[in-house]
């Protein structure tokens, strides 16, 4: 797991800058209904997505929490005044706050099955009757794009996917959620190249390949014998879902009725 503390000041400049950014906010506000309201953006890191729903839909006030005291700081300077330090399984927030919730490249972090229960059932409780929570999945799979790269990290002991779509629906529809839709979003110009996976290899972001040991250094000699060692392969194509909480009357133990109201 990372240092999140240590990584802030450089974590945007690693991970595609303000572009992935401006492709992730579009994408997540294209499944968030217009209108005022409130919006929470837990695991909000360094507040780069964050600024974005603000800018791009001034009618929202939009608060992010973080639980590393870094990122808090990084994100509080680009949103002053909307940024708490907050654990995303125990939200400090009442019952049905707000009107929607996102949660963009958290669930993945969280290897503990009952930690991604708890984040999702969190989200649930905080957002209103008819809100929106939209999620960022299958973060890992993302990058799999079909390159010489992938088939030499083929053979890489992984972890389940906690942020597998299938595995974040399950959660959704127990804590009640209806599917509200999906989108997708290319991560721009974080195409994987050689030399740049051998990098994070070493920094450790390959959760199984621990920094010098032996089997990560396999890889990365793999890697070294790669041509075009600089050329970034395809950018990944991240997975977005939706779930509505819904309203009493539209609750599965209280169907709809057919008269129209």
């Amino acid at each position: 797991m990372l240092d999140y503390e240590k990584e802030a000041g450089r974590y945007d400049a690693l991970r595609g800058g303000e572009a992935r950014a401006a492709a992730a906010a579009g994408a997540v506000l294209g499944l968030i209904p217009g209108g005022p309201g409130r919006l929470l953006d837990v695991a909000c890191g360094t507040g780069i997505v964050t600024r974005r729903f603000a800018a791009a839909r001034p009618e929202l006030r939009v608060t992010g929490a973080d639980l590393t005291p870094a990122m808090v700081r990084t994100a509080a300077a680009r949103l002053p005044g909307a940024i708490v330090r907050a654990d995303g399984r125990r939200l400090p927030f009442r019952d049905g706050t707000f009107d929607a919730v996102t949660t963009v490249w958290l669930l993945h972090l969280l290897h503990d099955p009952q930690d991604v229960r708890a984040v999702v059932a969190e989200c649930a409780r905080v957002l209103r009757l008819g809100g929106v929570y939209v999620t960022t999945v299958d973060k890992a799979a993302a990058h799999d794009v079909g390159s010489d790269i992938d088939a030499v990290l083929a053979a890489r002991p992984r972890r389940p996917a906690a942020d597998a779509a299938g595995a974040v629906t399950a959660h959704a529809l127990r804590h009640g959620f209806r599917p509200a839709g999906r989108t997708a979003f290319h991560g721009a110009g974080q195409g994987r190249s050689p030399r740049s996976t051998i990098a994070d290899l070493r920094r450790g972001w390959f959760t199984l390949l621990p920094p010098g040991e032996p089997r990560t250094e396999e890889f990365a000699a793999r890697l070294a014998g790669l041509p075009d060692q600089d050329r970034p392969r395809p950018d990944p194509r991240f997975g977005v879902l939706a779930f509505r909480r819904p309203k009493d009357r539209e609750h599965p133990d209280n169907p709809p009725t057919s008269d129209g109201d």
